[in-house]
């Protein structure tokens, strides 16, 4: 008898926790969704959309000022599309029921947990952070994390998605940018014993 109670504790948790994201959710979308001009959203939205994110950043590969963690960027980009697409398939959360004219592309696209975009726009932000090559330019990085929290801000003002899925692709990319990085660190050193 104990196991079942603990199980219906731990549901009726878990219940709790989901209708208050819900509710926080939808109060954050009603209070301010009008206030910021719908043009501006939806710039965010497209700015993060791997359909234009990932042609670009390999369009820079293929360019001749070749960087070498530009291939280490594009498997990121890969990463954060496959880890997310598992992640919502497997939890299947349904998007708010006040998301105004989503058109998914792919099917996995009709969840919500966890954002794709925020967790594309932490990564992207955690990546630029971490490269020796832009350290020094602290306006680039801040205009980037500014351009990252926007876009993530942006998905529950659209009505994307419920505060825990930005939170939860948030987290995510910032662990695909370190674990992506450390990728980098340890190809730049082995190719460098291999030189030597």
């Amino acid at each position: 008898m104990a196991p079942t109670t603990a199980a219906t504790k731990s549901t009726s948790f878990h219940h709790r926790i989901i209708t208050l994201d819900a509710a926080v959710s939808k109060s954050i979308h009603t209070l301010f969704h009008t206030s910021i001009p719908g043009s501006l959203l939806l710039l965010l939205e497209y700015s993060a959309d791997f359909r234009f994110s990932f042609p670009l950043a390999l369009s820079l590969y293929f360019t001749r000022v070749r960087r070498p963690y530009l291939i280490q960027f594009l498997v990121g980009l890969l990463v954060d599309l496959l880890f997310v697409g598992l992640v919502k398939s497997i939890f299947r959360r349904s998007r708010p029921l006040y998301n105004p004219d989503m058109k998914p592309a792919v099917s996995v696209d009709h969840f919500s947990f966890p954002s794709g975009h925020a967790s594309r726009v932490f990564f992207v932000a955690s990546f630029i952070s971490l490269l020796d090559d832009f350290s020094g330019n602290c306006w680039l990085v801040l205009g980037v994390w500014t351009w990252a929290v926007l876009t993530s801000c942006s998905r529950v003002l659209l009505g994307r998605h419920f505060v825990s899925d930005v939170l939860a692709g948030a987290c995510l990319g910032v662990l695909e940018a370190a674990f992506v990085f450390r990728f980098l660190k340890v190809k730049t050193i082995a190719v460098s014993y291999l030189q030597n």
